[in-house]
């Protein structure tokens, strides 16, 4: 199961897909430092301190200009736990939401403690980036939910009356398992999410985010990405709702020009199901990706989880070529995303020449540890 059980990818297919990555990561964190600064804020507020059009460019959040929130940083920890899922295949450990659930473990490190510790030996690369190590905001559900070693499951869920947005803002990753079927992207998608959100709503929002992102990852429409999830939630108990929002979106769409007012209905209370609509839709009737971007912050529900989810939407869609250079310039952390984002492809284009039972490039396991 997954794309590295195939043969190695012709480059061209390999550099759409790093593409797309690249596309994606970026996407949702310039979604996210978008829309950051003004979270919390009614389109009033936003107005009187952006002017009439409001939020048309970065602005200043957490001490700087395009700086990120938690959603991004969990979003990149979930890309280091699905790397370390497919370096751990080596050893016949095969159990992705444990290795997710390690890896959102140690970004609750980076919550309690000043800056990376050397002794730790086990935590791979991306625990020692220190910029990693800012507090932004993060929710109560994530603290209580990854407050301990214990993993919520499907069985036994975390926070099971959680509804909020922050477990389907970190899930684009799991759709850019391409060579995973999509039933399975939804349950490892689900199943993650219990471990801080385990109310259906929340979990369920997560697994059709993932394998929407999963479509476009793989070359499909929007709308057709849409659909497919759909299909895929309607077999699943409690959907309703997570149906519900995306046919909204779907049915807005023709409701004429889009307006923060539309986009605030489908954002409704600001859960879930709401945000992935509201995203979804924003994504659709974006001119381009900066407008987008724009739809989803101006108005008054969270603006960085929307910007984040219309974000990752768009740059799995379009590649990261499309998106703002300006404010890729200033968006915080680059760098390590970009590097992540490389990573991931390489290992899921090019994981057998990386590790496996003939041999193992020792600085990629120093990167990725197996333990």
């Amino acid at each position: 199961m997954g794309a590295t059980a195939g043969a190695v990818w012709g480059r061209t297919e390999q550099q759409d897909f790093r593409s797309r990555v690249r596309g994606t990561l970026l996407g949702v964190a310039v979604g996210d430092a978008l829309g950051a600064p003004v979270d919390g804020l009614g389109l009033e507020e936003i107005q009187e301190q952006y002017g009439a059009e409001g939020v048309v460019d970065l602005g200043f959040g957490y001490g700087r200009r395009g700086a990120v929130s938690h959603l991004t940083q969990l979003t990149l920890f979930s890309v280091d736990g699905l790397i370390r899922a497919q370096v751990r295949r080596d050893t016949g450990a095969w159990h992705p939401p444990t290795d997710l659930h390690r890896a959102y473990l140690r970004w609750a490190a980076t919550q309690r403690d000043w800056g990376p510790d050397e002794r730790r030996k086990d935590d791979g690369w991306l625990a020692r980036e220190e910029w990693l190590y800012a507090r932004r905001e993060p929710t109560r559900a994530l603290l209580i939910g990854l407050g301990d070693e214990v993993m919520g499951t499907l069985e036994s869920p975390k926070n099971s009356a959680e509804l909020g947005p922050e477990a389907v803002a970190r899930s684009a990753p799991f759709g850019l398992l391409v060579g995973w079927e999509p039933q399975l992207v939804v349950q490892l998608a689900v199943e993650c999410a219990t471990q801080t959100h385990g109310h259906p709503i929340a979990y369920l929002s997560a697994g059709a985010y993932a394998v929407i992102v999963h479509g476009l990852a793989c070359g499909e429409s929007l709308d057709g990405a849409v659909q497919r999830a759909l299909a895929l939630l309607a077999v699943r108990p409690g959907h309703e709702p997570v149906s519900d929002a995306l046919q909204h979106a779907l049915g807005a769409v023709r409701q004429g020009m889009p307006t923060p007012a539309r986009v605030e209905e489908l954002a409704a209370d600001g859960s879930a199901d709401g945000l992935l609509g509201a995203a979804v839709y924003c994504a659709l009737v974006g001119e381009d990706i900066r407008h987008g971007l724009c739809l989803a912050v101006n108005h008054d529900g969270p603006s960085a989880a929307a910007a984040a989810l219309t974000g990752g939407l768009l740059g799995a869609l379009h590649g990261e070529t499309a998106l703002p250079p300006a404010w890729l310039a200033e968006l915080e952390g680059r760098p390590t995303i970009l590097e992540l984002a490389d990573d991931f492809a390489m290992e899921m284009t090019q994981g057998p020449a990386l590790h496996g039972p003939a041999g193992s490039s020792p600085g990629w396991l120093a990167r990725y540890p197996r333990a």
